[in-house]
């Protein structure tokens, strides 16, 4: 395939963008919707966990086999059927008449919602071959995560209080349909090489493992311990399964060769971590502002911009960081943001005061503007081409499981503090453990960003970079022989 043009690389770019917007987009308008559910819906903090995190679980679940899957049978068809049916999802959402039809819609529009993001970045990965150009390009993908932060909260509180939560789902339609339209119309088809088998075993031992440990934890503080054995049990032996099983794979559905590189291992915790913070930030902060602050969606849409509008802002100069002197910066800056932020709520109650929660939410908001980009560009820069969708994915599937854990761990601590409490007197001290979660996922942020980063980090990436490549010589060898 010809390489293509700058400015036909410049538009695939922008229609991979719109597929982030509305994924995006999605998540931040729905966490200021989320106190009118919780009213219409008569829905537990629990059952807010729970619309939040269907949606991430399944997209956490189904990303690798996406990436693989794409890889396999062309790109662009996989993009497109993502497409239709995160619309079709979108659409439905809209519809639902209770809490647990909205629930089993979210998990529609997130086999969707798996289909476009790892899909759509190891199109972006296989446009864009020059090492600077891709980094320049992955800052302007992290940009449209901070205009969908920044527009999330203004655009949901809007239709919130003029025509209700159902609203925030139409916004996805007409973005999708023109997003459909145009794949259709620019975007080149394109497979691996080496097109990979299906692992139906490993996909399902990765689904009982994030499934059943969500369960878990979401649960933990309403049911009892013959409940929650069980599933804490089906966890354990489906990650131990993983681990014996897939190294046994010629082709598995986790690679888990990846992993003994340092910059990839620790892009993929970072990634869990800061979006696990994230996660937990937004469902905190959005209960608080309408519910114990008492605004209505508009004016707590307001109220995040002050962290929306620094990640808009920092995400593209990261990605310039990342082009001309690598990950290692970005990251430091972005896991001392984001830890003075957290220390400000859970030390100081920064929530108490309009100074210090302007102040927390400016912080974290740099903070994390500048860790997507070098999360994304670390994981994929020190694996061969063939592999990107797979690298991607495991990328991908690390943000969304660390944005289900953020919810699950810090709602379900918030309600177990909370418990038979009145919610507004109770709220700031049963939020406080959760913010010193948050702290400690920055300091990972911090730690592993310089650790990774540096000289050891790139050896090891390019030893495995160097047994990944001979490894996919000497199987093609095999075959042919």
């Amino acid at each position: 395939m010809p390489e293509p043009t700058r400015r036909r690389s410049l538009l695939v770019l922008a229609i991979c963008c719109m597929s982030l917007l509305i994924v995006s987009l999605d998540n931040t308008i729905l966490n200021v919707a989320l106190p009118s559910m919780q009213r219409e819906l008569h829905a537990s903090v629990s059952g807010l966990q729970w619309t939040i995190d269907a949606y991430t679980l399944v997209l956490a679940s189904l990303l690798m086999l996406a990436g693989s899957t794409a890889d396999r049978i062309g790109r662009k068809r996989v993009f497109m059927a993502g497409l239709v049916v995160f619309s079709l999802g979108s659409l439905l959402c809209s519809l639902a008449p209770n809490l647990e039809s909205l629930v089993a819609f979210r998990m529609v529009q997130a086999v969707g919602g798996s289909m476009l993001n790892p899909v759509a970045m190891s199109i972006i990965t296989n446009t864009f071959t020059d090492a600077r150009e891709r980094a320049r390009a992955i800052g302007v993908w992290g940009a449209v995560v901070g205009i969908s932060m920044a527009a999330g909260p203004l655009v949901g509180g809007l239709l919130v209080e003029s025509v209700g939560w159902r609203s925030i789902f139409w916004v996805n339609l007409p973005v999708g349909l023109a997003a459909i339209l145009l794949t259709l119309r620019f975007i080149p088809e394109s497979r691996a090489p080496k097109p990979r088998r299906p692992d139906p075993v490993g996909q399902v031992l990765v689904i009982a493992l994030f499934g059943s440990l969500t369960y878990t934890i979401i649960e933990a503080p309403h049911a009892g311990p013959a409940t929650l054995v069980p599933f804490a049990v089906v966890a354990l032996a489906a990650l131990v399964g993983l681990l014996r099983y897939e190294p046994r794979r010629p082709e598995p559905l986790i690679d888990l060769r990846f992993f003994h590189s340092a910059p990839f291992s620790g892009a993929t915790v970072i990634a869990v971590t800061a979006f696990a913070a994230l996660g937990g930030f937004l469902f905190v902060s959005t209960l608080y502002l309408q519910n114990v602050r008492g605004l209505d969606a508009l004016h707590a849409g307001l109220w995040m911009l002050p962290m929306a509008l620094p990640t808009f802002l920092c995400a593209p100069l990261s990605g310039r960081l990342v082009g001309t002197r690598g990950p290692r910066l970005p990251l430091l800056i972005a896991g001392c943001a984001m830890t003075t932020s957290a220390v400000l709520f859970a030390a100081f109650e920064a929530e108490t005061s309009n100074v210090t929660l302007c102040v927390g939410y400016v912080l974290f908001g740099i903070g994390f503007g500048f860790v997507n980009a070098p999360i994304t560009n670390t994981a994929v820069s020190g694996m061969p081409r063939a592999q990107a969708g797979v690298a991607a994915a495991v990328a991908s599937t690390s943000r969304q499981l660390g944005q289900t854990l953020g919810v699950a761990v810090v709602g379900a601590v918030l309600a177990s503090g909370i418990g038979s409490s009145p919610y507004r007197d109770a709220f700031v001290a049963a939020a406080r453990p959760g913010w010193w979660i948050l702290v400690a996922c920055g300091l990972a942020v911090l730690a592993l960003g310089a650790l990774t980063t540096g000289r050891w980090g790139r050896r090891t990436a390019e030893r495995t970079a160097e047994r990944l490549e001979s490894a996919e010589v000497r199987e093609a060898a095999g075959i042919s022989a």
